[in-house]
């Protein structure tokens, strides 16, 4: 594979806090990488500057020469096109300076608005809603055909259904693209290359070839390496610390040596101690009620209509202990209002919905209607005081704020200075204070970085209560839901089994109308032979043999010494495309076996 850029030692402040430092690595042509990382890590940072939109602090950036690079921002303006035109003219005008024909530019933009679902050409982008909005601007970008397509969070304002146009969009183009997303199902469907930007790895990232699955197989394998590399060092290092307790003189070149040593492994422990505590995450736990009782909520031919519009009904529910709801639905499809049905806000027009006695329930607003934004951090996590109650124990709010990740610097910030990933955490740390017996969960995960997300599905996992969840985080809903309920927002409620029935129903339903279906599970009369299901237990193993061979080539590759010998370079380039090739075969191969058995 052909190398299109390349960084080496880049690093990046922001203020006086360092973004990353001394980062290197480099994008080849085929790769479809997605990134990953913390809020705060410099995903969005380092986006820019590979975009050449921002500078590094330090390091050097080379890209291919006349590589056309597209970037998506995160809350892109459509500034070429404005609001007031239409969205044809909009994509049309993203075709400038490209030296197309007017028939050619017409063709391509017609093309592409098709392919993103766009039927009146001559709407006005400003009465677009924003998911709509956010798909003209991918739009713009791709039609473009880039060398290489950079994209900040791009599933952002998109439904499900925007996700999934999205995931089949990229992974049929043919130019290589970057996206940084916090889209787990995403990554593994569309991404053959995921990168995570962090601190705790020595080198500022951790990337592995491969859907991110296999991503976290090798990070938790690397995880466990570090780990026990720590124990070991700090074993050895005691046993260096006993010896310089003794007194040892420093009068001979050996023992000075050893001094020497111990002194360097001390420094070694306490940065691989810190490298490790960089894994540290929001301490998501919340609080049950005790109550027994085995039904919570009960609808019985509930009924509901909003401006003329019936949303749902007659719709039959039933909510337990241990049942845990992925509610699903367009803009506008009556999620939120169910939800306000279930805590009593509001009533349904017929029917009825039944409560247990004093339920107790607690609901995260995804519109954070409940934060003040002027209120300092400190107030909105303990209102009054110093001190919050939390399953029986009294904690200092500063000790509250740091389980959410939050510095004891940013107690009296204001909440209006927050990221959108701080406020959701706010959010989450008032909803743990209120024993429930019923969480109801709107859009929880907006803004919330990786690691949060694994931590939030943990609990909820084991919340004993009830939980309705709505979330466009695909892979979230698969992990959690016991249940799937569907809103069509024309009144339909359809039940499924799991997220997996309701992606084939729609499938089923998208071919049934002459629409091009999504590539959906593998036929089960299709079975693995008994040499297949050897080849397959193999190729683990295999597959991780190919990328160190791959990293390797990849490594000779982008070293700046060999940069100015061509025939250096040239059977470098080959070195490394035949290794990645063999990578590619390998886990084509592993996806066709898995598939199938």
């Amino acid at each position: 594979m052909a190398i299109l850029l390349s960084c080496r030692d880049l690093s990046k402040s922001f203020g006086s806090r360092p973004l990353f430092t001394g980062l290197s690595f480099g994008l080849f042509e085929g790769e479809r990488a997605g990134m990953i990382g913390p809020n705060g890590a410099g995903k969005s940072t380092l986006l820019k500057i590979l975009a050449g939109r921002e500078t590094a602090d330090e390091g050097e950036f080379a890209a291919r020469r006349g590589l056309r690079v597209g970037y998506l921002a995160q809350e892109d303006r459509l500034d070429a096109g404005g609001g007031e035109v239409s969205v044809g003219a909009a994509a049309r005008a993203a075709l400038e300076g490209l030296d197309l024909q007017d028939y050619e530019a017409d063709i391509r933009a017609e093309h592409w608005l098709e392919r993103a679902g766009f039927t009146d050409l001559g709407a006005r982008v400003d009465a677009l809603s924003g998911g709509w909005r956010k798909r003209l601007a991918i739009v713009r970008q791709i039609l473009r055909e880039p060398d290489l397509l950079l994209l900040d969070e791009p599933t952002n304002h998109l439904d499900l259904d925007g996700v999934r146009w999205l995931e089949d969009l990229l992974s049929g183009v043919e130019f290589p693209f970057l996206v940084v997303t916090h889209d787990r199902r995403f990554l593994e469907r569309a991404c053959n290359r995921v990168i995570e930007l962090n601190k705790r790895y020595a080198d500022g990232h951790f990337s592995a070839a491969g859907p991110y699955s296999a991503f976290l197989e090798k990070r938790e394998a690397l995880f466990a390496e570090a780990e026990t590399r720590e124990d070991k060092l700090r074993n050895a290092v005691k046993t260096e610390i006993d010896w310089l307790r003794k007194g040892p003189k420093a009068r001979t070149t050996k023992a000075q040596a050893r001094i020497d040593r111990a002194g360097a492994m001390i420094g070694d422990l306490a940065e691989l101690e810190y490298r490790n505590a960089q894994g540290r995450v929001a301490d998501i736990d919340f609080a049950a009620s005790e109550r027994r009782t085995k039904v919570l909520v009960k609808a019985v031919r509930a009924e509901k209509s909003m401006g003329g519009r019936k949303l749902f009904g007659p719709l039959d529910l039933l909510l337990g202990p241990g049942d845990r709801l992925g509610l699903l639905g367009g803009n506008g499809s009556g999620k939120t209002t169910l939800l306000r049905l279930l805590t009593g806000e509001l009533s349904p027009d017929a029917g009825e919905v039944k409560r247990a006695d004093g339920l107790r329930a607690a609901t995260f607003d995804q519109h954070r209607a409940r934060l003040d934004p002027d209120a300092t951090l400190r107030r909105a996590l303990c209102p009054a005081g110093e001190h919050v109650e939390f399953k029986g124990s009294r904690l200092h709010v500063a000790g509250w704020a740091a389980r959410f990740l939050f510095r004891q610097d940013q107690l009296e910030r204001p909440l209006r200075l927050l990221s959108g990933g701080e406020q959701a955490r706010v959010l989450i740390a008032n909803l743990m204070l209120e024993p429930a017996d019923l969480l109801l969960l709107d859009e929880p995960t907006n803004d919330l970085d990786l690691p949060s997300l694994e931590v939030l599905e943990a609990s909820l996992k084991e919340f004993p209560g009830a939980v309705v969840l709505v979330s466009h985080d695909r892979y979230l809903l698969d992990r959690v839901s016991t249940g799937i309920l569907a809103l069509d927002g024309a009144g339909g409620a359809d039940f499924y089994a799991d997220l997996g029935q309701w992606e084939d129903r729609r499938a089923d339903a998208a071919a049934a109308s002459g629409a091009p279906r999504r590539a959906g599970r593998a036929d089960d009369s299709s079975r693995l032979t008994p040499k297949e299901a050897k080849e397959l237990k193999r190729m683990e193993a295999a597959i991780a043999a190919a990328e160190a061979q791959a990293a390797a080539a990849r490594a000779a590759l982008e070293d700046p010494a060999v940069a100015a010998d061509a025939a250096a370079l040239a059977e470098r380039h080959a070195a490394a495309q035949a290794a990645q090739a063999r990578v590619d075969a390998l886990f084509a191969r592993w996806e066709e076996l898995e598939e199938r058995r």
